[in-house]
């Protein structure tokens, strides 16, 4: 038995359980419980309820109150058939019948760059499937490399990160992984990457619908630093479970001369603002979960008036 707190091997066994039973459930019936999990995950237990509805009225502040609740409610519907999605892909999409349920948009652009020979960088968000938009790249042939914080269980770290190495997606540890990413890059591989949670006082500070948003500096470093061509790509379902489109939108080169790539601040400020008009498109399928807008410290040093000499 691995290392972990006593607790942690039963709640892996029963999330096992249910996972089986979400196996042995139609997709069609997952989608129609997802709406009574909903209610019971905003209206009962009324999880993350404060922190959902600060984001949804700093995004939308031209909604009613209403409006804002059923979106609330179809983000929770959209998280539970996420994870029924996640658990029945393996058995359902193969690479003979994948059609069936993945439309890719500009794959022309996309394959070229990841048939060169220089290093690639995806980003996106919690938005979608982003689950599904690895495993399907995977799938195509292309393995890609990803960096996440292991979970604290770390029974269910390792289910997870199986599925996700089932074609050829793998994880590098957040803390600890930065020779690994740079020989990664230098060999000409892939990196996809999430890119929208607060990274603290010391990130780069960026708008993101209307207000400053702290946002990781590595994204943009690894993207000019290896001269890797920077694609923001998403998985949106755009009818019932496991109907999706996979689109990459827009695409910054470091060896282009366009502002986007100037400097990090400026690559940065580009990629949020195209995942922006990505959650614009269909909000009910981003995660409103995350504290992703902290008031920006004020340094004392900018405060302090100068002095007369």
């Amino acid at each position: 038995m691995e290392h972990g707190r006593w607790f942690d091997y039963p709640v892996y066994c029963v999330l096992r359980l249910l996972l089986c039973l979400v196996q042995a459930l139609p997709l069609e019936t997952c989608a129609r419980l997802a709406g009574s999990i909903a209610w019971i995950a905003m209206d009962v237990l009324r999880l993350r309820k404060q922190t959902v509805e600060e984001n949804l009225c700093c995004a939308f502040p031209q909604l009613t109150k209403p409006e804002r609740r059923n979106l609330e409610r179809r983000m929770w519907e959209h998280l539970f058939l996420l994870v029924t999605e996640v658990v029945h892909a393996p058995r359902k999409i193969h690479d003979t019948n994948w059609r069936d349920y993945i439309t890719v948009l500009n794959k022309r652009e996309m394959v070229k760059l990841l048939l060169s020979d220089r290093p690639t960088v995806f980003v996106s968000g919690h938005y979608g499937n982003f689950e599904l938009s690895s495993f399907m790249l995977g799938l195509f042939g292309f393995p890609s490399y990803s960096i996440a914080r292991p979970l604290d269980n770390p029974y269910i770290d390792r289910a997870l990160n199986q599925f996700r190495g089932l074609y050829g997606q793998y994880i590098l540890p957040k803390e600890g992984s930065a020779g690994r990413v740079n020989d990664l890059l230098r060999s000409g591989g892939t990196l996809g990457l999430l890119a929208d949670q607060h990274a603290g006082p010391k990130g780069c500070w960026v708008d993101f619908f209307g207000r400053p948003a702290s946002t990781h500096k590595a994204i943009a470093l690894f993207s000019l630093g290896a001269d890797a061509p920077l694609i923001v790509s998403y998985a949106r379902r755009t009818g019932g479970p496991l109907q999706f489109v996979i689109d990459s939108v827009a695409i910054a080169d470091p060896r282009g001369n366009q502002a986007e790539v100037a400097n990090v601040r400026a690559l940065t400020q580009w990629y949020t603002k195209r995942l922006e008009e990505i959650i614009r498109v269909e909000p009910t399928q981003y995660w409103w979960l995350h504290r992703r807008w902290r008031e920006k410290k004020v340094r004392q040093s900018a405060a302090r008036p100068s002095q007369a000499a």
